[in-house]
């Protein structure tokens, strides 16, 4: 599995989100994209992270940055999370069915685990690669990080 890059166009993508709507990468041309990847849901620091990016809504709007929560968890697990930890504006894709297939191309996909593995990956609104973080499992990222990169853009 070969890690993404930046610099590159970002993999295309068509994924289904927790409302069973396609979400796919040229959705959103014109804006920037934050694909904030976790392993699972109902995980603590998973819940955090989406926490995160629900609580900076107004600042990812401001900044012209649709922020997606993606992970391998089936869409009906995803939306009972989300109705759990109040997550109401961001979008929650699935990389469900097949198992893993986005996470892979963007060479985030753990083979061993099923899972994939936590990152923050920024995409401009071309649809380049503009900046990539991975963190260990049981590592938050910071969203004021992410912000940061963004407040620089």
């Amino acid at each position: 599995m070969k890690p993404i890059e930046v610099g590159i166009d970002a993999p295309a993508f068509m994924l289904k989100d927790i409302n069973n709507n396609n979400i796919s990468l040229s959705d959103f041309k014109g804006q920037r994209i934050l694909m904030s990847w976790h392993p699972l849901a109902w995980t603590p620091v998973c819940t955090d992270q989406m926490r995160s990016l629900e609580n900076n809504w107004q600042t990812f709007q401001k900044f012209n940055c649709v922020p997606l929560g993606l992970s391998v968890d089936a869409p009906p697990c995803k939306k009972a999370w989300a109705t759990a930890i109040n997550i109401d504006n961001v979008s929650l894709p699935s990389d469900f069915w097949p198992h893993g297939k986005v996470a892979q191309e963007y060479g985030l996909f753990n083979e061993k685990q099923g899972i994939s593995e936590r990152a923050n990956i920024l995409i401009d609104e071309y649809g380049k690669i503009i900046w990539i973080k991975n963190y260990y499992t049981q590592q938050l990222p910071d969203i004021n990080e992410v912000i940061q990169v963004l407040s620089n853009l």
